[in-house]
């Protein structure tokens, strides 16, 4: 049963050429010997913060003031009247699935080229992921792909705007309001990046962003739950502290189920402290994506992301590109990413095909669906979430992290100068 999902698919070139060792690309002084920027970025601002709240005595929101001052600034910031902080992503993620009705036999639209956060948030209400292939170019679902997926039992779609780019929210909420399916905005990498000049985030049912350490808005764990509708944002809240409304206040009195997954003081206090530096901070990755882009561009096999037209700004919490192994004498992607990294240069390979992870298809999930829809559909389920172009996606993608996009011009250079001299010894190799 789900056999096919079981084990991930080969990756495009995954086999280096013949006569090629795993090192044979490296070799010689690396292109880039300094050190990349570090992460996180703090000051006096956030020791002060963080000193602020821990002598008020007031460290949860429940006696405090400063996650409701950060609700009030970040909702400014991204133009949402309502903002309910959250323990991490993932809350978000699951109370806003809770405040949407999910539940068991439910199923709700899920691209397989993310974090697997997005799927466990739908596990976890016992509902079922349905994965909607990738856009290569893009890296972000294809909305061309969801309508075939959607049944009677759909309930939501979740585009995940992926590295900060925009999935195609046009065409999405068009599809969403078409069939009256509620779109959930997966926000967590895309801190300040808009459609049509909109911040993502704002513009489905509503938006989850991350504050987890690596995030381009940090508190080291964090998230948040935006959206424009009081009803649904009181819902998220009710849920996000165990059952409990505001309007309870201190009574132990409960409107539904819910869990613990409120945001502290001294992360909102953190939050506050670096929203100072976030819009400093995402112009300079910016202006290096577009350097790097440049020069990338001119590489031959190598295809930088491209964002959509309606994507007005890229949060660039990662910055994607794939690597045509044909264009570097066939040579596999794990040695590609080893002589980079040889070279100073710490890419990585990215995700891979969540939609074949082996928990998915384990003893418990395929009994418990089996007897929730049967044998014969869960088969068909299975077939129904093949992702070619995402397989394809996965044994090309390389990425590199936000921090990396805080450096200088020359830092950018020395990233396109490894791939040129890995794809230089490569032809030579290929030609010896």
């Amino acid at each position: 049963m789900l056999a096919g999902m079981a084990a991930n698919a080969t990756p495009s070139g995954a086999a280096a050429t013949s006569g090629m060792g795993k090192l044979a690309l490296q070799g010689g002084t690396p292109v880039h010997t300094a050190k990349w920027p570090s992460w996180p970025r703090f000051n006096q601002l956030e020791e002060k913060a963080l000193l602020d709240v821990l002598r008020s005595g007031h460290w949860g929101r429940g006696n405090g003031g400063t996650v409701k001052r950060f609700e009030a600034e970040y909702g400014r910031l991204l133009g949402a009247p309502h903002v309910v902080a959250t323990a991490n992503g993932t809350s978000a993620l699951i109370a806003s699935l809770a405040a949407l009705g999910v539940g068991p036999g439910d199923e709700v639209i899920v691209p397989p080229y993310t974090f697997v956060a997005t799927v466990n948030a739908v596990l976890l209400h016992r509902a079922l992921p349905v994965f909607a292939d990738s856009d290569l170019e893009t890296f972000q679902i294809d909305p061309a792909k969801i309508e075939a997926q959607i049944t009677p039992r759909t309930r939501v779609i979740i585009p995940v705007h992926m590295a900060g780019g925009a999935a195609n929210l046009d065409a999405i909420l068009a599809l969403g309001k078409r069939r009256n399916i509620p779109v959930l905005e997966d926000a967590c990498q895309a801190h300040l990046g808009e459609w049509r000049g909109q911040k993502v985030g704002t513009l489905g049912a509503a938006g989850c962003f991350s504050f987890q350490a690596s995030k381009n808005l940090n508190s080291g764990e964090g998230g948040a739950v935006c959206t424009n509708d009081a009803a649904l944002a009181e819902s998220v809240y009710t849920y996000h502290t165990n059952g409990r409304s505001r309007q309870a206040g201190g009574d132990f009195a409960y409107q539904q189920t819910g869990a613990n997954l409120r945001l502290t003081e001294f992360q909102a206090a953190l939050l506050l402290a670096q929203m100072t530096r976030l819009e400093e901070q995402s112009k300079l990755r910016e202006s290096n994506a577009a350097y790097l882009t440049r020069m990338l561009s001119e590489i031959p096999g190598v295809k930088p992301v491209k964002n959509y037209g309606g994507c007005t700004r890229s949060a660039w919490h990662l910055y994607m590109f794939r690597v045509e192994n044909e264009a570097f004498a066939g040579v596999g992607k794990d040695t590609l990413l080893k002589a980079l990294q040889a070279e100073g240069v710490p890419v990585s390979g990215g995700y891979k095909p969540l939609n074949k992870e082996p928990f998915l298809a384990n003893e418990f999930r395929a009994k418990f669906w089996a007897a929730l829809h049967g044998e014969r559909e869960m088969r068909t389920w299975a077939e129904r979430n093949e992702c070619r172009v995402n397989d394809r996606l996965c044994g090309q993608a390389m990425w590199l992290t936000q921090t990396m996009l805080l450096g200088t011009r020359e830092d950018m250079e020395h990233v396109a100068a490894a791939l040129r001299k890995v794809q230089a010894r490569a032809a030579d190799l290929r030609r010896a």
